[in-house]
């Protein structure tokens, strides 16, 4: 596979939940790419779908929910058209996932080190006894004290930070192309975190894994990614290279993320918070999602705000944002339909 050639693509990726009030849409029309040893971040509020669409790439979303469109292709083949016995294969070996709470993962009646030997033993062809060594390097590869002693422990017997850990061993146990850490450093102190996210890179760099990165921590994503996805009522609405975004950020709820984050050594009476809440997603949205809560509605047009959904407009090469204020950019991508 020639490195200008994407590992995945997401496209026109929709996933909802039945609900009482109507179908939510919680991924709705998502489009992406990430390429051999890059890391992607995907960045956004409580609720705008990060970790629907994080599940939905490896097909683990549970009734009620579902994916209704759109495909997911990892180097060309769609895991969303794989047979079951295709999509085991593949998860774990392939593309593997670190999930957003380490503790509810883990098997409570399992012992740390065998359920890291586990995956090598049944689908890694080691015997039991070359499982369980490997399992005890790779807890002292990811910064495990005393890892032969750790391995016959069981979860509740760890901490919080050496339970994330153990989740990262596990999904680099069988070394897959690609991994999806979802909130890898929620509820850690900020020297475990600093910790885990050095140990992710450092994984990555060495096993030349790529990695999509799901958090709503900008400072997270301007320290490890190479290109950002902001993702606002379920769609990306801008998505490019970490030093163009984060440095000259093309539309409002972006800017509104940034303002809203605290900057170390800064001197701030109050955060500014994004006025308002995502939008009711069981609802059709005629217009732009954001516009209710955007203070720069009037300055793109308030009336086209509110009734037409932009498309994908071009800052600049590799870079796209869905903002009417972008209308004057060089190259505006055919207008997708409707939020609905």
């Amino acid at each position: 596979m020639s490195e200008a050639t994407p590992m995945l693509e997401v496209r026109g990726l929709r996933t909802q939940f039945g609900t009482g009030a109507g179908a939510v849409r919680a991924v709705n029309g998502v489009d992406l790419a990430i390429n051999p040893g890059e890391v992607l971040g995907i960045v956004g509020e409580s609720g705008c779908g990060k970790t629907v669409l994080a599940l939905s790439i490896l097909r683990l979303i549970d009734a009620p929910g579902r994916i209704v469109a759109g495909q997911v292709l990892f180097e060309g083949t769609d895991v969303l058209a794989m047979r079951p016995r295709a999509l085991t294969a593949l998860r774990g070996r392939d593309i593997a996932m670190i999930f957003q709470q380490p503790k509810a993962s883990l098997d409570p009646l399992m012992r740390i080190g065998s359920q890291i030997a586990e995956p090598l033993r049944l689908r890694g062809g080691r015997s039991r006894a070359e499982a369980w060594r490997e399992a005890v390097e790779l807890l002292g590869a990811v910064g495990i004290p005393n890892p032969e002693e750790k391995a016959r422990a069981y979860p509740h017997e760890i901490s919080g930070g050496q339970a994330q850990r153990v989740m990262i061993a596990i999904a680099l146990a069988l070394r897959p192309r690609l991994l999806i850490a979802d909130e890898p450093t929620t509820a850690l102190d900020v020297t475990v975190q600093a910790q885990i996210l050095e140990l992710l890179r450092e994984r990555c760099r060495v096993l030349g894994t790529a990695l999509v990165l799901v958090t709503h921590d900008i400072g997270v994503v301007a320290q490890m990614a190479d290109r950002v996805a902001v993702m606002y009522a379920g769609r990306v609405v801008e998505n490019g290279k970490v030093a163009d975004i984060l440095g000259q950020p093309a539309h409002p709820y972006t800017r509104g993320l940034l303002r809203s984050a605290p900057v170390m050594g800064a001197v701030q009476a109050r955060l500014r918070e994004i006025p308002g809440g995502i939008p009711d997603l069981t609802r059709p949205l005629s217009g732009c999602a954001f516009a209710p809560r955007c203070e720069a509605r009037q300055q793109a047009g308030a009336a086209r705000c509110d009734s037409q959904a932009p498309p994908s407009f071009l800052p600049r090469a590799g870079w796209q944002a869905r903002c009417w204020l972008q209308a004057g950019a060089p190259q505006a991508q055919p207008a997708p339909e409707a939020w609905a």
